[in-house]
């Protein structure tokens, strides 16, 4: 068994991806044992062909197509049949380590048992610092906003926007660089794959804390992340957002809150036009049936 397991998702940007797996060659220390498991989501086949010819021909590294694209959370599970380790590192492809993430994250967790996740510091392309971590999006975020929480409750709800020194805890934690102990990981289930994109992150934490596990940022742990890139923005990507984010609700928090929060966002986004295009999801409110993951279809290649 190693000593971590890390998995990254491709999707038609094999040169970040292979970015990023220069980035772990390059920062993880040669005393820690390592796997890197990329799993390509049934990208265009000239970007895969890309990714295959450049990728490492080491035994640590493995590279597995999936005939279809089974988003964030699946393609990541995807990996997991090959992980073999104590601790697993969900890594985006747009995500480049700055340090030695690795070993400092698992001296950190080697000594703290009662958390199930962490994550890096993140800094974006243009070496900004970024809030590495947020607050769960119920009723309280969305009526008062995350500064009122921040000051009304700091213990529970830190300054996203301070760069801190030490560890601190988080309601959930950025899903560009997702670093879980493997049995914690395995006990709730790993990623939920219903979602397609977004919200995996609170998804996961939530479940996490009902087990008495922490999500926590370890600030010494670096990485740089260009903002965007493996998913990029559009209407269509808007609204899987929103499908995500009421589904886990939904699942998480209750009829009560789902119902009180979908009618708080169909007055919100009826005072605004450009959004119009969004009620739709939020007066059907369980729309895992329009979700992309609905419209994706086997494609498999010949070489």
């Amino acid at each position: 068994m190693r000593d971590v397991a890390i998995i990254i998702v491709n999707f038609n940007t094999a040169e970040y991806t292979l970015a990023c797996v220069k980035a772990v060659q390059d920062k993880a220390n040669t005393q820690l044992s390592y796997q890197v498991i990329v799993v390509d989501n049934n990208s265009e086949l000239e970007d895969y062909k890309q990714l295959e010819a450049n990728f490492p021909k080491q035994d640590n590294f493995t590279l597995h197509r999936s005939p279809i694209n089974t988003g964030f959370g699946g393609g990541n599970m995807l990996g997991m049949p090959y992980a073999n380790a104590r601790y697993l590192l969900f890594l985006n492809n747009d995500a480049m380590l700055l340090n030695d993430c690795l070993s400092i994250l698992t001296s950190y967790m080697d000594t703290h048992d009662d958390v199930g996740v962490c994550t890096a510091q993140n800094y974006n392309e243009h070496n900004k610092f970024v809030p590495s971590f947020d607050h769960n999006k119920g009723l309280r975020r969305l009526l008062f906003g995350r500064g009122f929480l921040e000051k009304l409750n700091p213990n529970t709800y830190p300054k996203r926007k301070k760069e801190y020194t030490q560890p601190v805890e988080a309601n959930w934690v950025n899903g560009a660089f997702l670093f879980f102990r493997a049995t914690a990981f395995n006990a709730v289930g790993g990623f939920d794959n219903n979602i397609f994109l977004y919200w995996e992150e609170m998804d996961i934490c939530h479940r996490l804390k009902k087990h008495g596990l922490k999500s926590t940022l370890v600030p010494e742990a670096k990485i740089l992340h260009y903002q965007g890139v493996s998913t990029g923005t559009s209407k269509i990507i808007s609204k899987e957002s929103y499908i995500s984010y009421l589904y886990v609700i939904l699942k998480n928090y209750g009829n009560f809150k789902w119902y009180v929060i979908r009618l708080y966002l169909m007055i919100a986004l009826a005072l605004k036009p450009k959004k119009w295009y969004l009620l739709p999801i939020i007066v059907r409110g369980n729309s895992l049936t329009q979700s992309l993951k609905q419209k994706q279809t086997l494609r498999f290649y010949e070489d």
